[in-house]
């Protein structure tokens, strides 16, 4: 069985999870838990992190047999690999390939408003949110999934951070009906539906304890 080892957030992990219950992937979280205000304390990590004998020990990571695999989307293309949800064609790919990137420069954007100057940085972040989905809205245009017709490991990436955008400001998706419809067929997917369900999924926290935003377990 797996081992996916993250903070006990939702974060670079959730992507993951939702990648291993659509593969019916038998695998095992591993949490570790930040300390209490003021001091954040992460020693249960830093103190485990030295003797797991990885090349750059990093959270996440999945342990998978005698393979520890770290940065998220190394590891959500191990298991996309596994169930080619890679993409198919040449054009599949190379949209896969761009978006799976471009997701990571979204997010870095909202980790940052999120876990820094968060009152300072809010309203800007805002103005700029509609035309960054327009852009991804543009990209998808009538595709039922970002590659294609078939979803693909980044569908799972996008449907994280255009839910947490959706948690972070309610109506930010308003104008933009193909990202909800990919969202509500996302959702629908049958083992996404049960996994949600379960006591297994984490709704919240989306961040950690010192972040500015979503750092609460509601």
């Amino acid at each position: 069985m797996m081992i996916l080892a993250y903070w006990d957030i939702r974060g670079l992990a959730q992507p993951i999870r939702l990648l291993l219950e659509y593969t019916e992937t038998p695998y095992e979280d591993k949490f570790y838990v930040c300390g209490e205000a003021p001091n954040f304390d992460k020693s249960c990590w830093f103190d485990e992190k030295p003797g797991l004998g990885m090349a750059f020990p990093n959270l996440p990571y999945l342990k998978d047999g005698d393979r520890m695999i770290v940065q998220s989307n190394a590891i959500m293309r191990y298991i996309a690999r596994k169930h080619n949800l890679c993409g198919e064609t040449e054009d599949e790919k190379v949209r896969v390939d761009l978006l799976e990137n471009q997701a990571m420069d979204f997010r870095n954007s909202f980790v940052r408003l999120c876990y820094t100057d968060f009152d300072n940085m809010k309203q800007g972040y805002l103005d700029n949110l509609p035309c960054v989905l327009q852009q991804f809205s543009s990209f998808l245009g009538d595709r039922k999934w970002f590659a294609g017709d078939k979803i693909t490991f980044v569908d799972f990436i996008m449907y994280e951070l255009l839910d947490q955008h959706r948690m972070f400001d309610s109506t930010c998706l308003d104008k933009f009906k193909n990202l909800r419809d990919l969202l509500d067929c996302f959702e629908g997917l049958e083992k996404i539906a049960d996994y949600m369900k379960s006591k297994r999924f984490m709704k919240t926290p989306v961040n950690n304890k010192m972040a500015k935003w979503g750092n609460k377990k509601e």
